[in-house]
């Protein structure tokens, strides 16, 4: 009998080209825009119903995190006028253009809410640079899930059903911890973070279950002890913030910075573990060469031939 052949690759090379996206830039930069996207919207709905102190709060989050995710975007391209050779077309088949063009409006417009925040001049644009920026918000918070799914990283692609949840979960988890610090006007920050919680636990578990053998990427290693810190985090913080809107006094605000600080933890936890989990299964050919041959063996059970639709 012959044995099993090992999974190696030509001349030792993988299967596919692994990114060269850098750590900790890529990872940052996903959890960055995350927050900065659900801060805004915060805002934006803070400012509709009346709520000062979330509306800055969420302000300063939003503008925060765009510049910081900008600065760590062109840090990993190495040159600013490569971000800025994104823009000067739109490409709508590609993630990463179309991204771009997500990203550089709503920068500029958090920019502009915050800036009229802090000095108080202009309030009426900055109202209308806010709602713009939390328009554009969910967008920033999930387009990110589409640019990993939509390259040939075995890990990501078979993720390509869950990562949107995952990243919007996430990103409200985060986004909403943030806006506990509003103290009194809170409540609707308590409200996201938890339900966010909630969804980045639903479909990182749905994720782990439908992948296949894609699942050793994220339940193994570096990535797998980074997704399992971020699911404790998640669920600590999620019980934190809650429980902050029940206590009151300063018992309830401590519990709720520590809920959001937790949160925020994870989040960011779920970004590095996810884009480890990619990288990992770049570099082993059997993340591509045992889906394959499940798909074809799939195909034979069905009577099919290879080639045939």
């Amino acid at each position: 009998m012959v044995p099993e052949a090992e999974f190696t690759s030509y001349y030792g090379r993988p299967v596919i080209k692994s990114p060269t996206w850098k750590v900790p830039d890529v990872p940052g930069y996903l959890y960055l825009g995350g927050v900065a996207g659900v801060s805004a919207s915060l805002a934006a709905l803070a400012d509709a119903t009346g709520r000062p102190a979330l509306r800055r709060t969420g302000r300063y989050a939003a503008l925060l995190g765009a510049t910081a995710s900008v600065a760590a975007l062109v840090h990993d391209l190495g040159r600013p006028t490569r971000f800025l050779n994104m823009l000067r077309v739109i490409k709508p088949t590609s993630p990463l253009s179309i991204g771009s063009w997500i990203l550089a409006p709503f920068g500029t417009l958090a920019a502009a809410a915050a800036a009229s925040e802090l000095t108080g001049i202009a309030p009426g644009l900055g109202r209308l640079a806010g709602a713009g920026a939390g328009v554009l918000g969910p967008a920033l918070t999930t387009y990110t899930a589409v640019l990993l799914a939509d390259t040939a990283v075995p890990a990501w692609h078979e993720a390509y059903r869950e990562l949107p949840f995952v990243f919007a979960g996430s990103a409200m988890a985060a986004g909403g911890g943030a806006g506990l610090l509003a103290g009194r006007d809170a409540g609707p920050a308590r409200r996201v973070a938890v339900t966010g919680a909630v969804l980045e636990l639903a479909a990182t578990t749905a994720l782990e279950r439908r992948v296949g053998y894609a699942r050793k990427a994220y339940t193994e290693g570096r990535a797998g002890r980074l997704l399992r810190a971020a699911r404790a985090a998640t669920a600590a913080g999620a019980v934190a913030a809650a429980a902050g809107g029940l206590v009151t006094g300063k018992r309830g605000c401590t519990l709720s910075i520590a809920g959001g600080l937790l949160l925020n933890a994870a989040s960011a936890a779920t970004r590095f573990g996810v884009f480890d989990a990619g990288m990992v299964s770049s570099r082993d050919p059997a993340y591509t060469v045992v889906p394959q041959r499940e798909r074809l063996a799939a195909r034979a059970a069905n009577g099919q031939r290879p080639g045939d639709d």
